[in-house]
């Protein structure tokens, strides 16, 4: 039995040197990416804070060389703002989701190195 263990770490460890050689080599190629900051108001231009900021984007290097989809989740700071650490360039999802406000979800087309987005938020809609 120990010696099953010892043969499955050897296969792990060369596993994990071929995959780690071939994300460096996928980095060098991969497309370019952009550091976003998203700034979210209401209506009279007051920054909404603790509001939950979901950006979706493919990933590419997937299975079959097939992009995947990857998420990332945010909150905004005290002053409506979210920082994103690189992302590919290329279509993403924006959505925002905060309490007291209408839901948010567009796409965006980003081919810059940095930008920033504004996305002033609605009003909720009235239930009767």
């Amino acid at each position: 039995m120990a010696f099953a263990q010892l043969d499955s770490g050897q296969s792990g460890s060369q596993d994990g040197a071929d995959k780690s050689s071939s994300s460096d080599k996928k980095d060098k190629n991969d497309t370019p990416k952009t550091r976003l900051k998203i700034e979210i108001t209401d209506p009279n231009d007051k920054p909404v804070g603790n509001a939950s900021v979901y950006i979706r984007f493919n990933q590419p290097g997937g299975v079959f060389h097939k992009d995947k989809l990857a998420e990332l989740n945010l909150k905004t700071n005290e002053d409506g703002s979210a920082k994103v650490p690189g992302v590919p360039q290329g279509k993403i999802l924006i959505q925002v989701i905060a309490k007291g406000w209408r839901t948010y979800g567009k796409w965006y087309d980003i081919n810059k190195d940095e930008d920033t987005i504004e996305i002033k938020l609605e009003n909720p809609p009235h239930w009767y």
